[in-house]
């Protein structure tokens, strides 16, 4: 079964070369996350699938046991922590034609790309793994034209992208090139 959200950024560098467009996909109409997850995401998400993974095995046993509350608790475990694990694996700045979405652990906001005043990279305090310490690092604002800014989400230390900032600025470029592209052709 092909993973597609693990082949954006592979996508994204062999097609950049060929086409002129921010994202040059044939599909501009689809949902798109333009990087990959970096490998802390991904070995988070990974560890709650096993754990998922033994909790389901200890739901069998239980079950096999006679106690059903007990297994009936387990499964419930194991569905949270599946339900995490799949949604973690979502966490970040998607792409279309037909706007933004900032996907978080339990929300999700889509703009249209009128709604969208601008989309930079700063120097900021931000935070490192997503954890409450704070370390000087770049942000991707999302600026609303009305309205506070989204919650940053997109950083150079964040799990997508600690220790790789050149796949940072990538995404950052091609997060900036894409908004650029709709206001351009909006006539903003």
């Amino acid at each position: 079964m092909p993973l597609t959200f693990l082949s954006a950024d592979h996508q994204l560098s062999a097609s950049a070369e060929i086409s002129e467009e921010p994202l040059p996909y044939a599909d501009r109409g689809r949902w798109r996350r333009p990087y990959r997850p970096g490998p802390w995401r991904v070995g988070g998400a990974a560890l709650l699938l096993l754990l998922a993974a033994y909790l389901l095995i200890s739901a069998l046993v239980i079950t096999l046991a006679g106690t059903l509350s007990g297994a009936a608790a387990c499964l419930v475990g194991a569905a949270l922590l599946l339900t995490v694990a799949l949604r973690t694996l979502r966490i970040g700045i998607w792409v279309s034609a037909h706007g933004l979405r900032q996907v978080t652990l339990v929300r999700t906001v889509t703009l249209a790309w009128s709604q969208v005043a601008a989309v930079r990279t700063v120097q900021q305090p931000v935070r490192w793994l997503g954890l409450p310490r704070t370390v000087q690092g770049q942000a991707l604002l999302v600026e609303r034209r009305s309205g506070d800014p989204l919650r940053v989400l997109v950083t150079d230390r964040s799990a997508d992208f600690l220790s790789k900032p050149e796949a940072f600025e990538r995404a950052a470029d091609v997060l900036e090139g894409w908004a650029a592209d709709h206001r351009r052709g909006q006539g903003a």
